[in-house]
This record gives structure tokens, sequence and C-alpha cells, in this order.
């Protein structure tokens, strides 16, 4: 799927108009509720409280070439290519633009001349993940978590009518419009907030995601029960998180790092989890895969040239991280609401 910009004015820089629209939309229908609430919130965030780095940032976003594109995310690398050859000069422009978003975490992308070798590729994960899921065509889906929104772009791509990612991070927010910029008309969105600002039991989206979260909640039964609170009936919830090996008695508590991340709080194993989805009087889930982290799928590149996972493990035994714990083991849940 891709969508054409064929005329771009120059960015006269105003963060609010990139929600304006998505919310004068939802105060027609369903989420009206929502979209009162997100208005003073998101202004707050972006204009009177922005993040130290926001005045940098925005100047990278702002240098992007303005020059006509479309975008595709249909192949594992998200393309944005430009409708004409980039000169020279539009085509340092574009690096020298995205080079000032850095670090970039998921992906990969190829932006107009520039490819940019993410810290993780994502696209390995969506490869896993895609073949299980419910068909998206024409599916409402929200992305919890969603980074710089990698994988939402791949959800359009794979043919979802309406696609809102979550994730409070400004610098995400920023790379995400750096697609989004060449494909304005495009029914995805990301949203700077956190899980707690999404309406509980707001039943809209056909299909929640929630990849590489629930590890990072204090509570992560409750976090199931928010994830499942925004679907209809009959929605499916895509459940990806770090887990242990054992029974379902087994349940890794950190003491305080994890793999060098200090807001890790509970990697259950496989059957611990599902114990939990009983508990929480989940009926139908799958486990569609599970799949240990190597080093090839998380790494430190030009454009994430900070520690990565290979930093993260016992430098004498890569089966466990620095810290003594089991190395970063990953599984799938695929969850119906009843």
């Amino acid at each position: 799927m891709a969508v054409s910009a064929e005329s771009l004015s120059p960015p006269m820089f105003s963060p609010m108009e990139w929600f304006d629209p998505l919310l004068a939309q939802w105060r027609q229908g369903p989420l009206a509720s929502w979209a009162t609430q997100l208005q003073p919130l998101l202004s707050a965030k972006l204009v009177q409280q922005p993040h130290g780095d926001w005045a940098r940032w925005q100047q990278a976003w702002q240098s992007l070439p303005q020059v006509a594109a479309q975008v595709d995310a249909s192949q594992d690398t998200l393309l944005v290519h430009a409708d004409q050859p980039l000169t020279p000069a539009q085509q340092q422009q574009a690096r020298e633009a995205l080079w000032g978003l850095r670090p970039w975490r998921k992906g990969p992308f190829q932006i107009l001349d520039t490819f940019i070798d993410t810290e993780w590729r994502s696209d390995w994960k969506w490869q896993r993940v895609a073949p299980h899921i419910a068909d998206l065509t024409g599916r409402k889906v929200l992305d919890v978590g969603c980074g710089s929104g990698y994988h939402c772009w791949r959800m359009w791509g794979a043919g979802a009518a309406e696609v809102i990612g979550i994730d409070p991070s400004l610098l995400f927010l920023l790379q995400f419009q750096a697609v989004k910029h060449y494909a304005p008309t495009a029914p995805v969105h990301l949203l700077p907030v956190r899980m707690e600002d999404v309406p509980p039991q707001l039943e809209y989206f056909d299909t929640t995601f929630s990849m590489g979260v629930l590890y990072h909640r204090r509570d992560p039964l409750e976090h199931i029960q928010q994830l499942l609170g925004t679907l209809v009936p009959g929605g499916e919830l895509v459940l990806e998180t770090l887990v242990v090996e054992g029974d379902e008695n087994t349940l890794l508590m950190p003491e305080d790092r994890y793999a060098m991340m200090r807001n890790v709080w509970f990697l259950p194993s496989v059957p611990m989890l599902l114990r939990w989805l009983r508990r929480l009087g989940v009926a139908d889930a799958r486990v569609v895969d599970v799949t240990a982290t190597r080093c090839e799928e998380q790494r430190s590149t030009e454009w994430m040239p900070f520690q990565s996972l290979a930093d993260f493990l016992d430098p004498e035994d890569a089966s466990k991280t620095i810290e003594g714990y089991p190395a970063p083991l990953r599984a799938t849940f695929c969850i119906r609401k009843r």
C-alpha cells in the first residue's frame, strides 16, 4: 500500500496541527470523549512542556526536503521514495535531517535515498507475528508502545483501515513524522501518550498490539486488562513479551536490572502467563512464537551507536545476561476477547 504526497508546503511548525484532523474526526464519532481529553494533554506535552532536545529535533524534522514522494509499507524495509530523482543537495539534506533524529531504534527504513539501519530488525519480529494474527484488512488497530511507528506502518501496509500508535517519547514522534510528512493522508497516527491516557473500556479497536511492553509494567495483569478493554467483543490482542523457561509456577523478578534495563519487573514462563490469562477470564489464547533474541536482531549501528544486546550479555556465557539471568527470550500470544 502506498500514498503519494504530490504537493507539500513548507513545514510551518505547529505540532498540534499534526493531530487536529484526527481529533476533529473523532469528535464526530464514538471516540469523542477521548478526543476531548487528548486536546489539553497533547497541548501540555508539545507546547507548554516540550523535551529539552525538542528544538533540535524540530529543526531536524523541518529540514527534510520538500519533495513529492510515496510511502510503501508492504516490504520489510519501509520505503519513502521520491517521485523524481533527488539532487545531490537534496540527498545530503535528507541524510542530515534524519541523522539529527538519532538514535533510531525500530526499523529498518529507507527515507528518500537514506537507508536507516536501526538498532532492532523489527521486520524480523513482524515476520514472526504476521502469519498468526487475524487478517488486518479493514480493521481498526491500536499499537501500544509503538516506538517510532515502524510496525504501525506495516499494519497499514497489511490492510488496516486505521492505525493508532501510542508512545510517550517525543523523539519517536518526530521519527514517525519524518515518514508521515510524505504520507499526510494515510490513516496512521502516533499519539505521544501513555496507556494510562487511554480511556478504560474503550471497546473501539478490532486488533490491539502490545509488543515489548508487559515486562515494563509493575502490574502486568492490570496492563492486560487495560489492553482487553480497548477491544470490541471478539477483537484480538497480540501480546509479545519477555519470558523465561519453566513450568506454570515459574516467574523471574530481577533484583535490580535485567540486561541493563532498570524498568523490568516480571518475566513469567509461558505456562505462567497462560495462567494469568485464565485468571483474567481469557478462554481463547494461543502461543504462536517463542524466539530467543540474537545479537543479529538487536545491535549497535551508526544510526544507534550506543550499547546494545551484545553489551548486555555475559561475555563468557551468552546464554545469560550480564547480571546472570537467562538471556532474552520472547513469546507472542494471540488472545481473543469474548
